[in-house]
């Protein structure tokens, strides 16, 4: 990740609030409705970019490639798998999602948060299969393993 540690405790835990915040209400309504609203998903985006912009007080090429490159390997991924399904199985909002991580924790990061959500939501999915599920929503994998990264890779002291 690409925030510094000369980044001030109080706006790292202002912004760790905000982010919490907003990806609760993100794996709320996607555990319930199964899609990620832009009216979270795209303020988020845009605070990590600023966040980013700010602390490292020049343009976050890496962070503005990590949403780049999330975004659009989501959407690539979710388009090749309706045209050979026939069917949604990773939705823009799961894209809008990860670009987000991409704005905040950069680049780099998104291999990780890809790798881990994809565990957590593959080792549940085996777990509850019993059940039959319809469908898993991931964003709430994506946010998890989102804000955890977020918490642990930002070095304040």
């Amino acid at each position: 990740m690409s925030l510094t540690p000369e980044m001030p405790p109080v706006l790292y835990l202002a912004s760790t609030a905000i982010l919490a915040v907003l990806l609760g209400l993100l794996v709320r309504i996607d555990l319930r409705e199964k899609r990620l609203p832009d009216r979270y998903t795209l303020p988020l985006l845009l605070l990590g970019l600023a966040l980013n912009a700010y602390v490292q007080r020049t343009l976050p090429v890496a962070e503005i490639w990590g949403a780049i490159v999330g975004y659009t390997a989501f959407w690539a991924l979710g388009s090749l798998f309706f045209r050979l399904r026939g069917q949604e199985g990773l939705g823009l909002g799961d894209a809008k999602l990860l670009a987000a991580s991409g704005a905040w924790l950069g680049f780099e990061a998104l291999p990780m948060v890809v790798l881990i959500s994809a565990l957590g939501a593959l080792g549940f999915a085996s777990i509850t299969r019993r059940h039959r599920m319809n469908q898993l929503a991931f964003g709430p994998w994506l946010a998890a393993t989102f804000l955890v990264l977020w918490i642990i890779r930002v070095d304040i002291i």
